[in-house]
C-alpha cells in the first residue's frame, strides 16, 4: 500500500467517530470545587464514555474558591450545576430564581463533626466539649439544627479557619469535617483516628451533591437532562462498585495536588458510610430523590429557624430523571448481586 492510500485509510477509519463526535450534545457542569472523588461519579462517566453513548460531550467546569458556579449557571454560562444540599433550592425559591434540582448523588450529606478518639461517649455528650470549630455557613445552617434539636449551645461554637491544628492540639474541641476527607488529614497530622458523628444519621437529612439547572432547560431539553443525570448515576455506580482508575486519572491530571491516597481515603469513606448508595437509592437507584425526605429536612429547617416557613418546596425539584432506576442494573452487576 502507497503513503497516500495508508494515509486515505487512516482518514477513512476515523471518519465514523468524527461523525460521532459532531453528533454528540456539547453540555458543560460545573462542580462545587477543584476536582476531587467527591465528584469522581461525573469523570468516571466522562472517562468511560457514559455520556457520549446517550448523546453528550460533557465539559466538566471545575469549582474553587474564587469561581461561583451557581451564577454562571443562572447566566446561562453553564448548563448543569453541583449544588451542596437542599438549602440552596430552599433560597432559589424565596428569592424566585427558576434553579430546579434534577439528581441527587450523595444520599447524605458528608458533613460530621470529629471528635478526639473515645473522650465523648455519645453525640450529646459534645455539648460538654471545651469548643467546637464550625466555619460561618455550618454555623447558620446544621449548627443551628444541632441547637434546635439536641440543644447544643450558641457559645460553644469557636469559627474554624479551616486549619485542623487547633483541633487536634485541645483533646476536648470538636471540629466540623467532610468525612471524606478531614478524618484522613487530622491521622495524618495527629497521628490518631479521630471519632466521626455522621450528621445525616442523626438527622440532619438534606441530599447533597445536587445536580440542578434552570427550569427552561428542563422544559426544552429534557433529553439532554435525562442523559446527564441517568449517566451520572451509572458514572457513580462504576466509580464506587468497578474500577475507578479512568476517573481517577483524570481527577489527578487537572489537579496536580490530589494523591491517590487521599482519593482511595475518600472512596473508602464514601462506601463505609453509604453517602451515594443508601436509603432512596437502594430502590430507585443512584441519584434518586424521595420527596417526603425533602420535606421532613425542610420542616427541620423551618423549626432551626434556618428555612422560611410557607416555601413551595415541591416547585423546586423533580424526581422525573433521578428515580428511573437507570444505574441499578449496572449497580448490581458490578456487586455481583
Amino acid at each position: 500500500m502507497t503513503k497516500t492510500a495508508t494515509a486515505m485509510a487512516l482518514v477513512l477509519a476515523t471518519l465514523p467517530l468524527a461523525a460521532a463526535a459532531e453528533d454528540l450534545t456539547h453540555v458543560t457542569f460545573g462542580t462545587n470545587w477543584v476536582p476531587e472523588a467527591e465528584h469522581g461519579g461525573y469523570y468516571q462517566a466522562v472517562a468511560t464514555g457514559l455520556y457520549n453513548e446517550c448523546g453528550l460531550d460533557v465539559e466538566i467546569v471545575s469549582g474553587g474558591p474564587q469561581v461561583n458556579n451557581r451564577a454562571l449557571l443562572m447566566a446561562g454560562k453553564i448548563d448543569f450545576n453541583m449544588a451542596g444540599n437542599l438549602l440552596l433550592p430552599f433560597n432559589s425559591i424565596e428569592q424566585g430564581i427558576p434553579v430546579k434540582v434534577v439528581a441527587a448523588h450523595f444520599q447524605k450529606e458528608p458533613q460530621v463533626l470529629l471528635s478526639h478518639p473515645g473522650v465523648f461517649a455519645t453525640f450529646e455528650d459534645l455539648k460538654n466539649a471545651s469548643q467546637i470549630f464550625v466555619g460561618d455557613a455550618g454555623y447558620q445552617s446544621y449548627y443551628q439544627w444541632m441547637v434546635n434539636a439536641f440543644g447544643f449551645p450558641q457559645e460553644l461554637r469557636v469559627p474554624y479557619t479551616f486549619n485542623a491544628a487547633p483541633f487536634i492540639a485541645d483533646e476536648n474541641s470538636a471540629q466540623q469535617a467532610y468525612v471524606t476527607s478531614e478524618p484522613y488529614a487530622v491521622e495524618s497530622q495527629g497521628g490518631f483516628t479521630p471519632d466521626v458523628w455522621v450528621l445525616a444519621d442523626l438527622g440532619f437529612s438534606t441530599y447533597a451533591t445536587l445536580v440542578e439547572t434552570m427550569t427552561d432547560t428542563v422544559e426544552t431539553k429534557p433529553e439532554v437532562v435525562k442523559c446527564f443525570v441517568e449517566a451520572s448515576s451509572k458514572g457513580w455506580a462504576s466509580y464506587l462498585y468497578g474500577d475507578p482508575t479512568p476517573g481517577n486519572d483524570l481527577i489527578m491530571a487537572q489537579n496536580s495536588e490530589m494523591s491517590a491516597e487521599q482519593i482511595a481515603f475518600s472512596i473508602e469513606m464514601m462506601k463505609k458510610y453509604g453517602i451515594v448508595d443508601s436509603g432512596t437509592s437502594l430502590e430507585l437507584g443512584i441519584g434518586a430523590m424521595d420527596p417526603a425526605v425533602i420535606k421532613d429536612f425542610y420542616d427541620k429547617m423551618v423549626a432551626a429557624g434556618v428555612a422560611t416557613a410557607g416555601l413551595d418546596i415541591e416547585s423546586t425539584y423533580t424526581t422525573e430523571f433521578s428515580n428511573t432506576g437507570a444505574a441499578l442494573e449496572l449497580t448490581a452487576e458490578l456487586q455481583g448481586k
